[in-house]
C-alpha cells in the first residue's frame, strides 16, 4: 500500500477514481467520454448544478452566498478578491502567518492599501501570533486557515467572527475538514486538490452583499457577478476538474458530510502523531 502524504493534489476516494475512469469511456451510459462532453450541454449542467449544490448544502450556506468554480487556482484569488472588494484608497486588513499569505499580501498590495495586523515572518512562520487587532476602517480581514508548508492552523476560526469586518479566508488546505460556521465568511476560496477533487478547478464563495462597491473597472472575466450569475460558465469550465469535485463531494456526502470527515481526520492525526511522539528518532 503506497500512503500519500504529498501537500496536494491529494488521495480521493476509491469511489471516484472508479466513477470518474468510467465516465473518461463512457459517460452516463451517452457514449461520449465526459473529456469531450460539451459544457453547454444539459449532461454538463446537471454535473455543475450537483457540484454547487453540494457545497452549498455540505457547507450550510445561507442564500446570501454564491458559489463558483473557478479557473487559475487559489493563487488567481490572491489579486481577484481586492480586485473586486478593495478601492484603490481603501485599507484591507492581512494575518501574515506564511507564504501563502504573504503571497495574498503582496498581490493585494497592487489594489489598495495593506495593514498587517500581525505576522510571525521573524519567527520563521513556527507559530501563529496571539495578539491583533484589525482597524474598523477596513474592507475586509484576510486569513489563511491552515499553512501546510509550516503546520501551523488556526484552530478556533470563532477567533476572527467578532472582527467587525467582512472576513475573507483560504481554506485551500482544510476546506470542508472540520465544521465551522461557514456563513460567517464573506469571501472562501480554495483549490479543489486538497480536499474537494483533482488540480484544475478553484471552489469560490462569496457573499454577493459585499460586491459592487469599488469604484474602478474589473474584466469580465475577474468580475464574481459575471461568474455566479452566468453558473460558473461565462466561459468553459475545466470540465473534467468540475466533475470529479461533483463525485469527490457527493462522497463526502455519502459517509456523512463535514461533520463524519472530521472525526476520520482526527483519527487519522491521532494515529500519526501518538506514532511520532512514541519513536525517540524524534
Amino acid at each position: 500500500m503506497i500512503h500519500n502524504f504529498n501537500a496536494g493534489p491529494s488521495i480521493l476516494p476509491a469511489e471516484v477514481f472508479e466513477e470518474a475512469s468510467r465516465a473518461i469511456l463512457n459517460f452516463n451510459d451517452t457514449g461520449l467520454s465526459i473529456l469531450e462532453l460539451g459544457h453547454r450541454t444539459k449532461m454538463f449542467q446537471g454535473v455543475m448544478d450537483e457540484a454547487i449544490s453540494l457545497v452549498k448544502e455540505l457547507m450550510n450556506l445561507d442564500s446570501d452566498h454564491e458559489v463558483m468554480f473557478l479557473h487559475g487556482g487559489a493563487s488567481t484569488q490572491f489579486f481577484q478578491i481586492p480586485l473586486n472588494i478593495l478601492g484603490e484608497n481603501e485599507l484591507s486588513a492581512y494575518t501574515d502567518t506564511g507564504v501563502w499569505a504573504a503571497k495574498a499580501i503582496k498581490e493585494a498590495k497592487l489594489y489598495g492599501h495593506v495593514e498587517v495586523v500581525c505576522s510571525s515572518k521573524n519567527e520563521g512562520y513556527t507559530h501563529l501570533p496571539k495578539n491583533f487587532t484589525v482597524p474598523k476602517t477596513a474592507k475586509y480581514l484576510h486569513i489563511t486557515t491552515n499553512n501546510t508548508i509550516f503546520g501551523t492552523q488556526w484552530q478556533d476560526l470563532g477567533l476572527f467572527y467578532n472582527a467587525g469586518v467582512p472576513l475573507v479566508a483560504d481554506m485551500s488546505s482544510d476546506i470542508m475538514s472540520r465544521s465551522t460556521d461557514f456563513n460567517k465568511f464573506d469571501v472562501i476560496y480554495a483549490g479543489a486538490q486538497k480536499n474537494a477533487g483533482a488540480a484544475g478547478v478553484t471552489i469560490v464563495i462569496v457573499n454577493k452583499n459585499i460586491l459592487g462597491k469599488v469604484d474602478r473597472h474589473i474584466p469580465a472575466m475577474l468580475d464574481y457577478r459575471n461568474h455566479y450569475s452566468n453558473g460558473s460558465m461565462l466561459n468553459t469550465p475545466p470540465v473534467f476538474a468540475v466533475y470529479v469535485s461533483m463525485l469527490t463531494l457527493r462522497w463526502l456526502k455519502s459517509i456523512g458530510g463535514v461533520g463524519e470527515i472530521e472525526k476520520i481526520n482526527n483519527r487519522k492525526a491521532a494515529l500519526l502523531y501518538d506514532t511520532i511522539d512514541s519513536l525517540d528518532v524524534f
